[in-house]
């Protein structure tokens, strides 16, 4: 509200102060108006300085010779159009009247009067045209307004001249401002552009810093709303590069500025003391970058780049006599820009005699002719043209053309002064498309044409000074650059030479670690630790490994997957282990061929028979569950391999328990105990019963917590592939099942261990035990301390002793009497073995009866007077026995006390 109270009075001063002649005019139909800055700057003329008593004009100073070509650009644009299809057909001309800003707004808003001068105010406040002409003592005098602006060049003067123009709904299409303000539409419905917003150039920039690794840059800008906005926007998109600013330089806005001088001094000053900052973002004018260049130039030679943003980039011409070899390389961006010829054409067929004259209609070109030398005056022109402006000034003019032409297509008023209304062509103008050199543009929902930019690199060579290449293309729509040909390609990497950092690089494997209180850009580069990498250059942090699986170790850029460890087919021990294994499934194999050929011999009989078998299969599988722990474990595998085994074990242990209770019953005289034993003794419903405690303790476990797969952590470089038993109370449970039927197996045998050398199962019974019970009690403690990939051969050894400790006590001696002792598997051979075993147990008995007598205890006196010996014969699988027992009493006849008969 302050800036429109102000202009306001501005405008009301302006109103009363005498109106600033056109730069150049022509008449017609419709109206134009435009702004070029043809002069650099405007002074107050000292004289006037001390009267502050009211407002005095300022001199336009510096002519611009790129502004004179940016002028001679509309006016060619215009004629053009009045030659164009469109509107001949229409009938209707376009006039032009072109003011010069001289880069100052309050020239530029005293001079916008003009245009607004035929708008008068009604009572009900409406605006209304007073266009027409009305009769005077002269004559007609006629007003006109202007349908539409074009300009101004700069930022600063555009927003002033929108806040204006604004009022009055006045359309205005810049060529150069691309302030991002001005896309506000709240505040400037009426502005509208034909080059992109500062946003994307600020992007561009950064696209490139980082691209080609400069991330300490300084930058140089102005005071102005231009130059504030700008380097706003740069500092946000350069910190979301992760590029740093080094130093930041305004200058004044004003090259008049009695301070202009001071600024560039320091400006200079800065450059100098950051000689790390190699590249340098400037959005000044083209000539405060001349007087920085002529501080510069003389020194050492370097190697900067200079970023010029679109206020300089074009005015190579202007800094022509900077020696660069000491300031360094430039690369500028550039607005698209169309074909030239047409118009360098019109310069070339320019007559100076035609603008000498008085009463020219451009003036400002009599003052360009007055001030060059006139042989060269083509040539200064060609040179200082701007192709980008060519470009956006005609593309300016194009679309009001175009948006005159569809507002006049349905009305036949548009020849008569006033009828077209500013505000009456604003929408049209907004959804006009217009066509440029076989191509169609059209405005945005914020006004702008954005068609990205180009990147230029200045030639520095004497004789080409001033010009430059069109090496890449930024593309707003992807935020990207391509090199323009194969050749630019290789000029863009030239660019790779210059480092442009606070720090040097950290390499992959390193971090950067920022020093508190200065720029995230100054660092050191410290080490990643153990189990952390980082792959690129410049990394922030290092990233973590998966600790389960990877693993990394100091200053590393990539994880590595740890080394599984796991006791594998190909490891010796495991090769050994198994083999044992294979050897045991064939020694039991053969056996069980053997013992079954041998089936009706009393040491096959006398072995158990059929429970023989039993066992030996039962050892078979104990011996292939050995094989499940071999390998990568999987679950099926960690499943099998303990089930497989506990079952197998209690199923040989059953069996054995069942011989160690027959050989009890077979030579125990103990008439009550034998009695009681010989009602148990039911062997198949014994090995049943053991075994179905087993299954249910394994089908608990597989149901509820079942054994599975995985990796565990071994070490900072390993893991471990082993099975989890689920419930390691499941797995004792079995283990210790089996164990307490190994305990009465061994107390039944250990009781039998005097039985007949030919039928003592009892010690073997006894030996094969005790070797379980001794490995199993020492598995326990290894298991418990054992880590890493032979933990499972731990219980693969000691399968393997039991094993081997059942086979061999039970089974090698009946093979050695089958094969090589064949004397002694014979029922004689049988028979009189047992005989001198009952022989040794009656002296036994009656010694002890003797004794008892002589001791003369209540006890009485029992002599066995009579032992029978049925052997087992083909048909039969019973040994009986029959003792008879006397018991001497006085005068009575000795009776038989015990006879027993029991199948074997």
């Amino acid at each position: 509200m302050q800036m429109l109270l102000t202009l306001m009075l501005l405008l009301s001063w302006m109103t009363h102060t005498m109106a600033t002649p056109p730069a150049a005019s022509a008449p017609g139909d419709i109206l134009l108006g435009a702004f070029f800055p043809i002069h650099a700057g405007a002074k107050v003329p000292i004289t006037y300085q001390p009267d502050l008593s009211q407002p005095q004009p300022a001199v336009c100073v510096d002519l611009n010779t790129a502004r004179v070509s940016e002028a001679l650009v509309m006016i060619q644009a215009v004629e053009e159009a009045n030659r164009s299809e469109a509107l001949t057909k229409l009938g209707i001309t376009l006039g032009y009247h072109i003011h010069d800003s001289c880069s100052d707004v309050t020239t530029a808003l005293r001079a916008s009067k003009d245009f607004t001068e035929g708008i008068s105010w009604t009572e009900s406040g409406a605006s209304n045209s007073t266009g027409g002409c009305q009769a005077s003592g002269n004559g007609s005098v006629c007003t006109q307004s202007v349908v539409a602006v074009v300009g101004a060049s700069f930022s600063e003067l555009s927003i002033a001249l929108a806040r204006v123009l604004t009022l009055e709904l006045i359309p205005q299409i810049s060529y150069s401002s691309t302030a991002t303000i001005l896309s506000d539409k709240l505040r400037f419905p009426a502005f509208l552009r034909t080059v992109p917003n500062d946003m994307y150039q600020t992007r561009a920039m950064a696209k490139l810093l980082s691209d080609n690794l400069w991330n300490w840059v300084g930058v140089i800008t102005m005071d102005g709303d231009y130059g504030s906005s700008a380097l706003d926007s740069f500092a946000s998109e350069a910190a979301q590069k992760g590029i740093c600013l080094a130093f930041k330089e305004i200058l004044p806005e004003s090259v008049n500025d009695p301070n202009v001088n001071s600024s560039i001094r320091q400006a200079v000053k800065s450059i100098r003391s950051n000689w790390k900052a190699k590249v340098i973002v400037s959005f000044a004018k083209a000539e405060y970058m001349r007087q920085v260049f002529e501080e510069l130039q003389g020194g050492p030679a370097e190697d900067r780049v200079w970023i010029a943003s679109d206020s300089w980039s074009t005015n190579g011409m202007e800094l022509a006599h900077i020696d660069f070899s000491s300031i360094g390389k430039v690369v500028g961006f550039t607005f698209k820009s169309g074909n030239l010829a047409p118009f360098q054409q019109y310069l070339r067929e320019l007559k100076r005699d035609v603008y000498m004259s008085e009463d020219t209609n451009m003036p400002f070109m009599r003052e360009f002719y007055h001030t060059v030398d006139p042989d060269k005056a083509t040539a200064i022109l060609l040179n200082n043209t701007a192709p980008d402006s060519v470009f956006s000034i005609q593309m300016a003019i194009s679309a009001i053309t175009q948006a005159i032409v569809d507002r006049c297509a349905k009305r036949n008023d548009c020849k008569t002064p006033g009828a077209v209304k500013p505000w009456q062509l604003l929408g049209p103008l907004k959804r006009a498309t217009f066509e440029m050199e076989g191509k169609k543009y059209s405005f945005d929902k914020n006004g702008d044409v954005n068609l990205g930019y180009d990147i230029t690199i200045w030639r520095t060579s004497r004789g080409s000074l001033g010009t430059f290449d069109v090496v890449a293309e930024y593309h707003s729509v992807n935020n990207s650059i391509t090199p323009t040909s194969r050749e630019m390609r290789s000029q863009l990497r030239l660019f790779k030479d210059v480092v442009s950092k606070c720090s040097n690089s950290c390499e992959p494997g390193e971090m950067k670690k920022s020093v508190e209180g200065q720029h995230t850009c100054c660092y050191e580069c410290i080490n990643c630790t153990a189990d952390h990498y980082s792959n690129d250059t410049d990394a922030d942090q290092c990233l973590s490994c998966n600790a389960s699986i990877e693993w990394a170790p100091v200053r590393s850029t990539s994880c590595t997957l740890k080394t599984l460890e796991l006791l594998d087919w190909k490891d010796g021990f495991a090769i050994v282990l198994l083999t044992l294994a294979a050897l045991g499934v064939v020694m039991a194999l053969v056996i069980g061929v053997l013992f079954l050929w041998q089936r009706n011999t009393p040491v096959v009989r006398a072995a158990g028979g059929p429970l023989c078998q039993i066992i030996l299969l039962s050892l078979t599988g104990s011996y292939v569950s050995v094989v499940f722990f071999v390998g990568h474990p999987s679950s099926i595998k960690c499943k099998i391999r303990q089930v497989l085994f506990g079952l197998s074990f209690t199923l040989c242990v059953s069996c054995i328990l069942v011989k160690s209770l027959k050989i009890l019953l077979a030579f125990n005289f103990n008439p009550s105990l034998q009695e009681m034993l010989r009602r148990l003794y039911k062997p198949y419903a014994i090995v049943v019963a053991c075994m179905a405690v087993q299954v249910l303790v394994c089908t608990v476990w597989l149901v509820l917590r079942s054994p599975f797969p995985r990796h565990k952590p071994f070490d900072s470089t390993s893991m471990l592939a082993e099975c989890d038993e689920g419930s390691y109370v499941a797995f004792s449970v079995m283990l210790a099942y089996i164990a307490v039927l190994a305990l009465v197996c061994f107390g039944f045998a250990f009781k039998g261990r005097k039985l007949p050398e030919s039928y003592n199962e009892a010690k073997f019974i006894t030996f094969g035990m005790l070797i379980y019970l001794i490995s199993w009690v020492i598995f326990i403690p290894v298991y418990v301390t054992t880590q890493g990939k032979y933990l499972p051969a731990v219980e693969m050894v000691v399968i393997l002793l039991s094993n081997y400790g059942i086979l061999c006590c039970h089974f090698l001696p009946k093979c050695y009497i089958i094969l090589f002792k064949k004397e002694h598997n014979t029922k004689d051979a049988f028979l009189r073995n047992v005989y001198e075993y009952s022989q040794r147990s009656s002296g036994s008995l009656g010694d002890s009866t003797s004794l008892g007598t002589e001791e003369k205890t209540n006890s009485q006196p029992f002599t066995i007077s009579r032992l029978s010996i049925y052997l087992p014969s083909a048909s039969s699988d019973t040994v009986s026995t029959e003792a008879t027992v006397s018991q001497s009493t006085q005068g009575q006849v000795p009776k038989p006390r015990l006879r027993r008969t029991f199948s074997i």
